[in-house]
């Protein structure tokens, strides 16, 4: 009887789960959608590696909004920012916000990375590959200091920086922060091959 309940569970009381789909096979297992009327799950993940793989996707995007400084712990606001945000992608492209976080998501993780290895005396750059855990955090990190840096630096309010940075980074957008520093971060990882 509770998966039935779960089933008509929409987050926000708006935007349903049900037809968002994953493209990239490598980040389905990673990208959590279990149905949740509200981002918020008490850090119940905390303690266990790999647990936060089962955090809703909408939550790890309200917990990346929670940086240190001005909105630091503050989840409430986050939560707020966000559906205000999804509701800003609704009436600008009549799509469902969830899944152009997803697109966004797929299209702003980079797949390749630099590391350094020191040998001897001397320390190389080398390309590796990024696990898809990391890929996803890194374009939550971009989208939200993409919007965080759009909203400082205009009149924007981050809620529309927000939305403007999701829909771009859905398109594939060079406008977007997170798809711009992708291509540069794969940019130097190709050079250290």
């Amino acid at each position: 009887m509770a998966s039935k309940q779960q089933v008509g569970l929409k987050l926000f009381g708006r935007y349903s789960f049900k037809d968002v789909e994953v493209r990239d096979i490598s980040l389905k297992d990673y990208i959590s959608l279990k149905p949740v009327l509200l981002p918020w799950s008490g850090g119940r993940h905390e303690k266990r590696k790999f647990e936060k793989a089962k955090v809703n996707i909408v939550e790890r995007l309200v917990n990346k909004l929670m940086r240190p400084g001005k909105m630091g712990g503050k989840k409430q606001k986050a939560i707020k920012i966000v559906e205000a945000a999804f509701r800003i992608i609704e009436l600008e492209t009549g799509d469902n916000p969830i899944q152009l976080l997803v697109y966004a998501i797929e299209n702003a993780g980079p797949c390749e990375d630099v590391t350094t290895i020191a040998y001897g005396g001397a320390a190389y750059t080398v390309s590796v590959d990024v696990s898809p855990l990391r890929r996803i955090d890194v374009a939550l990190r971009n989208i939200v200091i993409g919007a965080k840096n759009a909203a400082r630096n205009s009149r924007m309010s981050i809620e529309e920086a927000l939305a403007r940075e999701i829909i771009l980074a859905a398109r594939n957008d060079l406008g977007s922060y997170a798809i711009s520093k992708r291509v540069e971060i794969e940019r130097i990882a190709m050079a250290s091959r």
